[in-house]
């Protein structure tokens, strides 16, 4: 996982409505900036936060930039959780 703190990248609404788009398919900045209704300043912060997390990759096509949820980073969060499930029987 990256060394910026997941947890408090998630901690935000924001961020957590940014990935739960993404889980839909590939988007846009334009696309996200306005089905939250922010400016695209302020997604521009909430991308660079989630970016540096790894808790989405970029692709660039043409002339957009398109960004995706990098599930491998929640396998692994998911993983590292698990151990505090308690006993199985």
């Amino acid at each position: 996982m990256a060394e910026t703190n997941i947890f408090k990248v998630l901690s935000d609404p924001q961020r957590r409505d940014i990935l739960v788009m993404l889980k839909e398919g590939r988007m846009n900045a334009g696309e996200i900036a306005e089905r939250l209704g922010i400016t695209p300043a302020a997604l521009s912060y909430h991308l660079k936060l989630l970016k540096s997390a790894d808790l989405i990759m970029e692709y660039k096509q043409k002339n957009f930039i398109y960004y995706e949820v990098n599930t491998t980073v929640f396998e692994e969060l998911i993983l590292w959780a698990s151990q505090f499930g308690g006993e199985k029987g």
